[in-house]
């Protein structure tokens, strides 16, 4: 009896293949490891927005993505974009859509939480170019290139439309095609590994982060020998933004705006143009990394995407999702939202910026409402204003902004870490103790969460020994404990731990000796064990990907070797029929 009949080899070979760019007999495999496809939006006087073209040519989006694609690619008429403006967007994948589990699992079980590929939805960079042109009947000539992606890679993708978007408008769909052959050539995004990405004569360098990475420290030095290519163009990072320049604004509110992220609550961002709404909401989801933001969030929104009436319907509480907008008709539409952040355009100049305030709902009713944050929320903890003032200080001083940057982020991290770590105790100490795992029973139960108990622990490894801050801290877990990210980092990290027993378990009946257990057992009960290493022995090979570690050969022999020696002419057929 084969444990592995009906699934082929124990060994996967399409891990590897995976690793290295796809199985090679698949067209465009390594391209969709980066890219979903690459679309132009233009505008027809008949029809509006509308895709000119889609490459690869034979990439399947239905028609609802299509129709999404066309209306946020193209800036609001009220942001008067002219020139060459650069966005990000973020829509629903249609329902029933395949993509590369497996590819996706490799991917994902080594990369940080916040740069997974998306299941449900496509991120799209934009290149709007919008500029006089009297040879066109409407007079101006508008045209985006978008990148639609499932990975959250923000800086690299709008890096490489830098580099290939002038050239694209001025050589249109032989200079799209020959880029997208070059696409095709990259490595697959490994987690951990550092690669040459060569397009239009330039080569981008870049480090894909990897769930082993120190937050905030020096990546894990790589031991693999690497050809890099001499004098390429060296990304620092491949998804993270100025924080500086989307914040400078709203500095003595970013507490406020911590916790709003925190617990999920529905925040629209008003914003002059798409660049300012995308790249704010943006640095809002990030600003509570490493931890994942469970909830929906759109970067840019408009009143066609197809999700309007769903986001807008006052039947009922807002949902859990953070929009940016630029169309002076939210104001009215999200008056009854409960958090309403209204920018002006960004300006990094040498002056201090003036600080928006915090004001009233009921003010915003007017289309020409003043940049502030209308909301009525008080803030658990306090404002830290050392860093308030380090910051000021550092724009009079003319600190480089991205010196700035990096000291909110840095305080953004340790804010969240000093959230997050008595939690991450606090579920360590439901894990199971390693001696209890025994090859003869299923793996121990994880213990329940319970919030009374964790409170419990916050007066002696509460978020007060590693944070300065002050406030109500419990009162934030509490409201916390009801979010939408509390429910994902749970889910997630009882996942982890689960696999963590079961990987456990195998290497206990791995070492086990099972030839010795059985000298006093009956036939059932030997019996009983084959068909539960079987199962495991399916299960094994069906997560690879999670058991990595476990050495499967191994597995398999035990389980071969029991069965030969017990039952040599294969007496057991009918009790295992019975059993099965």
């Amino acid at each position: 009896m084969n444990p592995f009949d009906g699934f082929g080899s124990p060994r996967h070979d399409g891990a590897e293949e995976v690793a290295d760019g796809g199985d090679s007999r698949c067209p465009w495999a390594r391209f969709s490891s980066w890219l979903e496809c690459v679309c132009v939006v233009t505008f027809d006087l008949e029809l509006g927005q509308a895709i000119e073209l889609v490459y690869p040519q034979d990439v399947k989006l239905t028609e609802k993505e299509k129709t999404s694609i066309c209306y946020l690619s193209f800036p609001d008429s009220y942001s008067g974009c002219l020139g060459d403006t650069q966005f990000s967007f973020r829509l629903r994948q249609s329902v029933g859509r395949r993509a590369s589990k497996l590819r996706d699992d490799i991917y994902n079980r080594d990369a940080p939480v916040t740069l997974q590929r998306e299941t449900a939805h496509f991120f799209g960079y934009v290149y709007f170019r919008q500029v006089k042109d009297v040879s066109v009947k409407r007079g101006y000539f508008q045209k985006s290139l978008v990148l639609v992606s499932r990975l959250p890679y923000t800086h690299l993708f709008h890096s490489l439309l830098q580099i290939i978007a002038p050239e694209f408008f001025e050589k249109l769909e032989p200079c799209l095609e020959a880029v997208c052959n070059e696409i095709d050539q990259w490595l697959s995004p490994v987690p951990g590994l550092t690669l040459n990405l060569p397009v239009m004569g330039v080569v981008l360098q870049v480090r894909i982060p990897s769930k082993a990475d120190k937050p905030g420290g020096s990546p894990v030095r790589q031991t693999a020998k690497e050809n890099l290519l001499p004098a390429p163009t060296v990304l620092p990072t491949i998804h993270e933004l100025d924080l500086f320049r989307c914040f400078q604004s709203v500095l003595i509110h970013l507490q406020m705006l911590w916790e709003l992220m925190l617990l999920g609550e529905p925040v629209v961002v008003m914003a002059p143009s798409p660049t300012v709404s995308s790249e704010t909401v943006l640095a809002l989801v990030s600003s509570i990394s490493p931890m994942k933001f469970c909830c929906d969030f759109r970067p840019y929104f408009t009143i066609h995407d197809s999700e309007f009436r769903e986001y807008t319907t006052r039947t009922q509480a807002p949902p859990n999702v953070v929009l940016g907008v630029t169309n002076p008709y939210f104001i009215k539409t999200f008056q009854n939202w409960p958090h309403i952040v209204r920018l002006g355009e960004i300006r990094m100049t040498g002056d201090l910026p003036k600080q928006v305030k915090v004001k009233k709902l009921s003010k915003l009713k007017t289309l020409d409402t003043k940049p502030g944050i209308y909301t009525a929320y008080k803030t658990f903890l306090h404002k830290d204003k050392i860093l308030i003032k380090r910051l000021l200080k550092g724009i009079q001083r003319k600190r480089p902004p991205e010196v700035q940057s990096a000291i909110l982020r840095r305080h953004l991290l340790e804010l969240t870490q000093s959230f997050i770590i008595p939690l991450e105790r606090y579920m360590a100490s439901l894990m199971p103790l390693q001696r209890s795992v025994t090859p003869w029973k299923t793996p121990p139960q994880i213990r329940p969460f319970s919030q009374d108990e964790f409170m419990s622990t916050l007066d002696h490894t509460g978020p007060q020994l590693t944070s300065m801050l002050k406030g109500d801290w419990m009162g934030l877990y509490r409201k916390f404990f009801r979010s939408p990210n509390f429910d994902g980092w749970y889910r997630q990290r009882h996942k982890e731990m689960t696999q963590k027993l079961e990987s456990l378990h195998l290497e206990v009946v791995c070492e086990a000796d099972l030839l010795g257990w059985t000298k006093d057992k009956s036939e059932v009960e030997i019996v009983d064990l084959i068909l539960k290493l079987r199962e495991k022995s399916v299960n094994l090979y069906e997560h690879l990907d999670v058991y990595e570690h476990v050495d499967l050969y191994e597995h398999v022999d035990l389980y071969e070797h029991l069965q030969q020696v017990l039952f040599p002419n294969n007496e057991s057929t009918s009790t295992l029929s019975l059993n099965i």
